[in-house]
């Protein structure tokens, strides 16, 4: 989920403070996908306000956010006799992901320095997003690598348990690593802004 640690109002501020004016083997099966809410706004605090109330809603916090990955795994695998043990036919893992992302309906009559704001914001929030879906096709992969390299079990029923085991665990794994690339995300959020709407008007002035 993409956090904003500070407003828009306050980022607006701190880019004209600060800068001169002028982001057997296994088949896995990858699907993505993108929706858009829409939102309103005519000012930094209106855009701010907006994200705040009209974001997708993140079921582990209750809380809304300015742009969401929806992540589900899923798949099948299957057992064969080996040595009169049970062991791992094939293993497919599938994931499915849904992007959401805000759209702002006022873009078009912005001025230009909101204009400016808000097209690296929402720049900034789609390769959140999109980074989150990469860690997840990641960790796929990494799980279909996991039930692969199992060893047999004296019977399919011990084996259907470690299967479970080992997948409870991928995806804690799974979880923690998109927990972490949240919190460094926030973290940084104030310096990646400044430096991403810099980059944006050197390059606006440069074309001139």
């Amino acid at each position: 989920m993409y956090r904003v640690r500070a407003p828009l109002k306050a980022a607006l501020v701190a880019f004209f403070v600060g800068l001169p004016l002028g982001s057997a083997a296994g088949e896995t099966v990858f699907s993505k996908t993108f929706t858009y809410f829409s939102i309103g706004g005519r000012t930094a605090a209106e855009l701010d306000k907006a994200l705040a109330t009209a974001g997708p809603v993140m079921t582990s916090t209750g809380a809304r956010h300015p742009g969401a990955t929806r992540i589900k795994f899923g798949g099948t695998i299957t057992y064969v006799s080996r040595g009169g043990r049970c062991a791992i036919g094939t293993a497919r893992v599938t994931l499915s992901t849904r992007i959401i992302l805000p759209r702002w309906k006022y873009r078009k009559q912005a001025g230009r320095d909101l204009a400016l704001v808000w097209d690296t914001l929402a720049s900034d929030i789609k390769r959140h997003e999109e980074r989150h879906a990469e860690i997840a096709r990641n960790h796929a992969r990494q799980m279909e690598k996991a039930f692969m390299a199992l060893k047999p079990e004296a019977d399919c029923e011990r084996m259907q348990a470690k299967v479970a085991r080992t997948s409870a665990a991928e995806v804690e794994n799974h979880d923690k690593d998109q927990a972490r690339f949240d919190r460094t995300e926030a973290a940084n959020f104030d310096r990646r802004m400044i430096r991403l709407l810099q980059y944006r008007l050197e390059s606006i002035k440069e074309r001139r």
